[in-house]
């Protein structure tokens, strides 16, 4: 997309907003496809918790995609999305045994992710297709907060734990039909990925009747200029090379199953804000926008660095600013930034908004969310309307008068 293009749709649509191009989004798609052409049998299923616009997972759908769900809310939202049932894909943390009962009633593929609750569920439902989650004890990922394959990590079962997993789906009979792992989100060397397939590999040779394998995702984009990324063509050659030889060694064809939520839609998000008040101290220029970490939470929660860019002037000469939100605490997008020179009223456009942005949103502080627009074929479609009053008070209940007149 043209910085001409996110300047008019937020005149069109108004600030805060968020702006996916769907162009990008099946460009990625396409991408990773091609990387594991020589695999027989290939399955994205798109985790949906970066973002859950059902436009988005529309866009997906109708792409060939299926879904990563953590939550029966994602899973709802799927089916309403129109994907089959079977399409989709549960894996979730912590939750109860009810919970995942009331999934498997809607057909859906579950992942079970501990020893408890898959004894549990095996010994009430030991003919329905379970995946297990491993945790392959490999830390890998760019925050502690997204490394979640290490072995302090809460998800999956440790490989350690093998024998005791073995043992209870020998005494349940269940019927395990796929192998799962996910190391974390932003990794920067392909090695560690396919170090910790051996370990899926390994632990996959304990269960006779596999569908799948399912290694998760993590892929790396660049945030920045000369930001390192996953090697996503590199990763396709050697991790290709090493699934078909283990399915030839298993004896079957198996479908090698990737979760990508990231790396579809990270780089085809735009986040355009307007700049309230430009405030000058005795040592900073702090760009004050309409937005906060309600919005766009990440540099915040992650320390992760968005290019900042002023497309209502963009050839302007640059200099130096904290960009900063309107929050009643401290929410700092960028400090001491290099900007092309911002007035108050200008736009600014932050990259890499597509992925855990507008789904980390809140209304703290109460303000009211933004809206999500897809820009497709040239066009901007509004995806979700910008929030009002009305939509804080929806499922409030102020005190009954008899009370309130007693105070």
């Amino acid at each position: 997309m043209q910085a001409n293009d996110l300047l008019h749709l937020a005149e069109q649509f108004g600030s805060p907003l968020y702006v996916y191009d769907a162009e990008k989004i099946q460009s990625q798609y396409n991408r990773l496809t091609k990387a594991f052409s020589k695999v027989p049998n290939l399955r994205i299923n798109y985790a949906m918790k970066a973002l859950s616009n059902v436009a988005i997972l529309q866009l997906l759908r109708d792409m060939g995609s299926g879904l990563d769900t953590v939550s029966i809310q994602e899973v709802l939202l799927g089916l309403h999305a129109g994907y089959a049932p079977e399409k989709i894909f549960y894996t979730p943390n912590g939750v109860s045994l009810e919970e995942i009962e009331e999934v498997h009633a809607l057909g859906v593929q579950i992942n079970i992710d501990n020893l408890s609750i898959l004894e549990q569920f095996g010994a009430k439902h030991p003919h329905v297709p379970v995946c297990i989650r491993i945790n392959p004890h490999v830390m890998a990922g760019g925050n502690a907060n997204i490394s979640v394959g290490h072995i302090d990590s809460k998800f999956g079962i440790s490989v350690h734990q093998l024998p005791h997993l073995v043992r209870i789906v020998e005494n349940t009979n269940m019927n395990i039909v796929g192998i799962h792992m996910h190391t974390g989100s932003d990794i920067l060397d392909i090695e560690v990925f396919l170090y910790a397939a051996e370990i899926l590999f390994d632990a996959a040779k304990n269960f006779k009747n596999l569908e799948f394998l399912d290694f998760g995702s993590g892929f790396k984009v660049p945030y920045k200029k000369d930001d390192i990324a996953t090697d996503i063509d590199e990763l396709g050659k050697k991790l290709s090379k090493r699934f078909n030889a283990f399915c030839a060694e298993y004896g079957k064809d198996l479908t090698l199953i990737f979760e990508p939520g990231k790396f579809l839609v990270s780089e085809a998000g735009f986040f355009l804000a307007k700049v309230n008040v430009v405030k000058q101290t005795t040592s900073t220029v702090f760009a004050g926008i309409d937005s906060g970490f309600n919005h766009l939470i990440r540099p915040m929660l992650y320390g992760s660095q968005h290019f900042i860019e002023n497309i209502s002037n963009p050839k302007g000469k640059e200099r130096f600013y904290s960009v900063v939100g309107y929050i009643c605490e401290t929410d700092t997008f960028a400090t001491n930034r290099r900007i092309s020179e911002i007035k108050e009223g200008d736009i600014l456009s932050f990259r890499n908004a597509g992925a855990y942005c507008f789904s980390m949103s809140s209304n703290y502080n109460s303000r009211y969310k933004p809206a999500e627009v897809l820009w497709m074929n040239g066009q901007g479609y509004l995806i979700r309307a910008h929030e009002k009053f009305e939509d804080l008070l929806q499922n409030q209940i102020p005190l009954p008068v008899e009370i309130t007149a007693t105070v």
